[in-house]
């Protein structure tokens, strides 16, 4: 729940150089990004207009795709302001992307945040380096796919270090790849993007890990441009008792007008302009996150593993009783502070790995697949949310229009 109080001291703290740059076409902010980076990889197909950017500057991270090559649309948020001020910020680098590269517990007693024996306030805060500065190398590099490697090592609150290798491959997909992962063939009038991460973590140190020691997971965090019309799609499973592991007060409840909990789904306001977010556990969460944007007739959708009765760490800034009891998926929304400061606007779509206990030599691979589509009319969005979803465009219509 700190995170609220994290959000806005990062606003505060970038919002002083802020280079007036709006989100642009794909090519833009292409050459955007290698203006002020040293590495930066676009990754293209031979067979349509999807292309990928990424930056090994920024720990293998996804910058921002398009489905419509340099003159498309850019779905990545990107922190033009702190990537073009060319310095470091305290705390925390948040430089963007649609896909980054975390590993956590962020708090509690196994927390990869805070030092030993700090209380878990924000001035005791820091985003390890392995996960905020450091540049990662190509290991291989294709016209489709470019992996990228770090080594290096990271210590807990409890004191605990662990010495890892870091393996991130990102692959461009091709329409057969989208129909075989949606198991249907995209609907006429409807351009795609689509990649995939393959994200390895391997003990290299001389003992196992324990879950008395405090365990790792992989945590991918996607941040995307929001509009008036956007709204988060999250399904989860419908039994009796799913409202009780679904976490919808992080910041304070989140109103109804910005939150719908219906059948198997939740729709989530994803229009920048509340400050809001949505955790699922792994007891009920179901792949397949994303959202619809009726403004622009876009529709994302990430596909990622959920191991149900897994081990997911616990961030919460606290001691907590219960550690591995975390979330499997979060949604956020971003908003103005009190002050009237914000970061964005964007609004994010995380997914976490469940955490294990490694021996030497052993690994956690955890993927995901990124989606975007951009449909010609409102009947081509209409058939991939109904495919998808089985969500009706109406239902969406009328969440929206609620005050």
């Amino acid at each position: 729940m700190a995170a609220a109080l994290l959000t806005g001291m990062i606003s505060c703290n970038q919002a002083e150089t802020k280079e007036e740059k709006k989100p642009g076409t794909f090519g833009e902010d292409v050459a955007f990004l290698q203006k002020h980076l040293q590495n930066v990889v676009v990754l293209q197909s031979s067979s349509d207009s999807s292309r990928v950017v990424v930056t090994g500057d920024y720990q293998a991270r996804v910058m921002t795709s398009t489905a419509s090559g340099s003159a498309g649309k850019s779905f990545g948020w990107i922190n033009y302001n702190l990537v073009s001020s060319g310095k470091l910020s305290p705390h925390i680098n948040a430089f963007g992307g649609e896909e980054r590269f975390w590993l956590g517990p962020e708090g509690g007693q196994y927390s990869l945040f805070f030092p030993g024996g700090k209380s878990f306030e924000f001035d005791n805060w820091q985003t390890p380096g392995l996960i905020d500065t450091a540049h990662y190398n190509v290991k291989s590099q294709s016209a489709n796919a470019i992996t990228y490697q770090y080594a290096g090592s990271i210590q807990n609150y409890s004191g605990t270090t662990f010495k890892l290798d870091i393996s991130r491959t990102i692959r461009l997909l091709d329409n057969n790849a989208i129909a075989a992962q949606l198991q249907y063939a995209l609907p006429e009038g409807v351009k795609s993007v689509a990649y995939e991460t393959e994200n390895v973590l391997t003990n290299t140190g001389d003992s196992a890990w324990q879950e008395k020691n405090g365990l790792l997971s992989i945590w991918l965090l996607g941040m995307f441009i929001p509009s008036d019309q956007t709204v988060v799609v999250a399904p989860f499973k419908g039994v009796a008792d799913a409202h009780a592991h679904i976490t919808d007060d992080y910041f304070g409840k989140i109103p109804p007008q910005n939150l719908q909990v219906k059948d198997s789904l939740l729709l989530f306001r994803a229009d920048g302009k509340a400050r809001g977010k949505l955790g699922l556990s792994p007891l009920v969460a179901k792949s397949g996150a994303g959202s619809i944007d009726l403004e622009n007739n876009t529709l994302t959708v990430l596909f990622y593993e959920v191991a149900p009765q897994g081990r997911y760490v616990n961030s919460k800034w606290e001691l907590q009783k219960e550690p591995f009891k975390g979330d499997a998926v979060n949604c956020y929304n971003d908003g103005p502070l009190a002050d009237g400061s914000q970061m964005g606007p964007f609004y994010e779509v995380e997914s976490s790995s469940d955490a294990r206990a490694l021996k030497p030599g052993e690994t956690l691979s955890y993927k995901q697949v990124t989606m975007h589509f951009e449909a010609a009319d409102r009947t081509a969005l209409k058939a991939l949310a109904a495919r998808l979803w089985s969500l009706p465009l109406e239902d969406v219509q009328q969440f929206l229009s609620k005050k």
